[in-house]
């Protein structure tokens, strides 16, 4: 099992809570390495969250979640 976790976008600030903006993937699907999974946001910064390894992915939080950075967003089985 692989842990997806919330990017660190402000490095200066890592307490700093961001948004889940959107999943392109749904719950139980099959990923591959390096697809696309979501768009994050902390602040004004944008990122992509892409797959570290593929697998079935368990989605962890919705969008719109307010998430600290590194917390797990999803694994991947």
């Amino acid at each position: 099992m692989t842990e997806v976790p919330f990017p660190p976008l402000d490095e200066t600030h890592p307490d700093t809570e961001g948004v889940l903006v959107t999943w392109y993937v749904a719950d139980g699907e099959t990923v591959a390495t390096g697809q696309l999974l979501a768009d994050v946001q902390v602040e004004k910064v944008d990122a992509e969250v892409t797959a570290p390894t593929g697998g079935t992915i368990r989605l962890l939080a919705g969008e719109g979640s307010e998430l600290r950075q590194g917390a797990l967003i999803a694994r991947i089985e």
